[in-house]
């Protein structure tokens, strides 16, 4: 295969596995692959597929296997936001992982404590919140259940810092830091659209050129997922927009759906 060799001078501390294939997923992949071979755990062979497509990248192998997961040492889960769905994967993990390794998961609104709970190895687990485009976010939240060992800290802050990002430990607060502050500024946004009737593109504008954000909000709703904004917003008890629901209920989740406050 072609593509981009892993940087060596850098190494990942761990032996990196990735499960999922969906933006945060492949993003993660991506920038892993950077510093060290990584593998990519898919779903199903139709995804795998479609990781493959993305990730032409020589240091990313990309499985549907899910028992290859035994060679890692630092498993992170990078699957659909809803609890069920996790505590279901880590049921089926408990019997491939190797004892020593590392469980992380990069839930942004899901509380950690439990979620540890769920993965049988509450010592040996993290939330690793990386941010979307994980190609550029340098943030990483990590937040621990309170029965993660010391090793489990290190190794996570020691991974964050082989990726090249900057871990933050935050409280198990539901959105954690970012995502409690920032969703109900994004909803504000959307209020104000549909009050105001202002084309999407002017209110981001504002924002972009009046605030210096580099994305405005309803372009961010859009990339990341208004089904996941959706989700995250009643998480964190926020009050989300009718309008959210609705273009949701439509299938318009923004940019992987081809439509939401945008057209794409």
């Amino acid at each position: 295969m072609t593509g981009e060799s892993a940087n060596t001078q850098h190494p990942l501390p761990e032996r990196l596995g990735i499960v999922g294939s969906g933006t945060i997923a492949r993003g993660l992949a991506a920038v892993a692959a950077r510093h060290g071979p990584v593998l990519l755990c898919a779903r199903s062979e139709s995804s795998a597929h479609r990781a493959r497509g993305y990730l032409d990248i020589e240091a990313v192998e990309v499985t549907c296997e899910q028992r290859r997961l035994a060679e890692v040492t630092f498993l992170v889960e990078a699957i659909v936001e809803e609890q069920a769905a996790k505590a279901a994967l880590f049921a089926e993990l408990a019997d491939v992982l190797a004892p020593g390794a590392v469980l992380a998961t990069t839930a942004s609104s899901l509380s950690a404590e439990a979620l540890a709970a769920e993965s049988g190895r509450p010592d040996r687990f993290a939330a690793l919140h990386v941010f979307n485009p994980v190609t550029k976010m340098d943030l990483v939240e990590l937040v621990f259940p309170k029965q993660a060992t010391q090793d489990t800290r290190d190794r996570s802050f020691a991974l964050c810092e082989g990726l090249g990002k900057t871990a933050v430990e935050v409280p198990d607060l539901p959105g954690f830091v970012v995502n409690r502050l920032l969703f109900p500024f994004l909803f504000e946004a959307v209020r104000l659209r549909e009050e105001t009737g202002l084309d999407p593109a002017a209110v981001d504008s504002c924002l972009q050129l009046g605030a210096g954000h580099p994305m405005g909000p309803l372009a961010l709703l859009d990339l990341v997922g208004l089904d996941v904004a959706q989700s995250i917003g009643n998480t964190i008890g926020a009050d989300v927009p009718p309008r959210i629901d609705e273009l949701v209920a439509e299938g318009a989740l923004g940019r992987k759906s081809g439509r939401g406050f945008y057209t794409y």
